[in-house]
């Protein structure tokens, strides 16, 4: 009740100047804003790095230990992965094979960038995504793949022509050779920051494609475990059994093995996280130029206060309360603004860039901290206010 009391008292000397609260609260809206899209995109990027991990059917994977992200898979022996066969706990094992090909947009005619090719061992579960499944048979034919609805239209008309004619021919080059392939079906995986494209296919294709490619060496060996059985528990085993030329990973571990990579490997976690920052020290100096201002400007009445009895720490929870107020105001509208900015990034980049409760309270939280932060260095100058002065 003494909060709420206090309140009026912090309204009234922010509104007092309201040219100055206006700019206290863009100051805010803006930190948050930039806070907002940094983040978003910042995990949309590991969000979309890890789709396809997500999507494999397996417990447990085997990689190359020179690999060091799903666009940079070093291949190993494919026997590495028939030797895990061994375990009773093992339901079976699919290879899988990864790589880039020069699509040919199939209306203008020129090679656009590099399209990202899925190929596996279609007798097995191996991913779960919306289309691959229904269209699984169409991939026993010779070189038809399954092309992704979500990839960038710089790929061509693909998905609107195979709904109006049925299917869509083309060509994938690679180092060695051009193949002439045949869309007959759609699938949903999304693109992300190592693909604009991608396209799904059985290992038989894949190797039709890569012609310079060896079956015996793969790039991912999935491995179905039997029900019941302890995955980690089982990884340990297995991490004893195989050489080490090969790493094993549980998928939990595969996924974060994917993560780590964009976040320590490369530089786009720390822009990021360096946006981040930045955005909250502009939020932090503006704020903290707004409360210095308003409270050097009341020096004489704080210094009344004082003199009729009012401590010390009652002045301080009034421009801590200020704080609390522009901090509120400002995050409203920001928080409003970087939903809208989510879906036109979302719509330009193709990315999973969404809110979430989670980043909605740390940016919450972290906003009170910057607002609390620049109230708590504005409010030295209360000890400036000496009833002496105003007698």
């Amino acid at each position: 009740m003494i909060f709420l009391k206090k309140i009026p008292v912090a309204w009234l000397q922010l509104r007092y100047q309201k040219a100055r609260l206006i700019i206290a609260l863009l100051g805010v809206v803006f930190a948050v804003v930039i806070v907002f899209i940094q983040l978003g995109i910042r995990d949309a990027l590991f969000d979309s790095a890890v789709r396809l991990h997500k999507g494999l059917q397996g417990d447990c994977f085997l990689i190359s230990p020179r690999s060091t992200a799903l666009i940079a898979m070093e291949s190993f022996p494919e026997r590495r992965l028939s030797q895990s066969l061994a375990f009773p706990e093992v339901n079976y094992v699919a290879p899988i094979y990864l790589g880039f090909g020069q699509w040919k947009n199939p209306e203008t005619k020129d090679y656009w960038r590099n399209i990202f090719v899925i190929g596996f061992d279609i007798r097995y579960q191996v991913v779960d995504f919306a289309g691959v499944e229904e269209n699984i048979n169409k991939l026993k034919i010779p070189n038809v793949v399954l092309f992704d609805r979500s990839s960038r239209a710089e790929f061509g008309p693909v998905v609107a022509d195979f709904e109006q004619k049925g299917n869509v021919e083309t060509e994938i080059g690679n180092r060695s050779s051009n193949r002439r392939v045949k869309v007959a079906g759609l699938f949903n995986l999304g693109t992300s920051f190592g693909s604009d494209g991608n396209l799904v296919t059985s290992h038989l294709n894949f190797l039709r494609i890569f012609s310079s490619r060896y079956k015996g060496l793969i790039d991912i060996g999935l491995i179905k475990l039997k029900p019941g059985y302890d995955i980690q528990e089982f990884t340990e085993k297995l991490k004893t059994f195989l050489p080490k030329d090969v790493k094993v990973l549980s998928k939990e571990q595969f996924i974060a093995f994917e993560k780590n990579y964009w976040q320590t490997s490369t530089a786009i976690g720390f822009i990021f996280n360096l946006g981040v920052g930045l955005g909250i020290v502009v939020g932090i100096v503006v704020v903290y130029q707004i409360l210095y201002t308003n409270v050097s400007e009341h020096l004489p009445q704080y210094a009344t206060l004082k003199a009729i009895g009012y401590q010390q720490r009652y002045l301080l929870s009034i421009v801590l309360q200020q704080a609390l107020l522009i901090a509120i105001l400002g995050y409203i509208p920001g928080f409003l603004i970087s939903i809208i900015q989510y879906e036109f990034a979302k719509k330009a980049t193709l990315l999973p860039i969404v809110m979430t409760i989670d980043r909605a309270g740390f940016v919450l939280i972290a906003t009170v901290i910057m607002c609390f932060v620049s109230g708590a260095t504005a409010v030295r100058k209360l000890k400036q206010a000496d009833p002496a002065d105003i007698f």
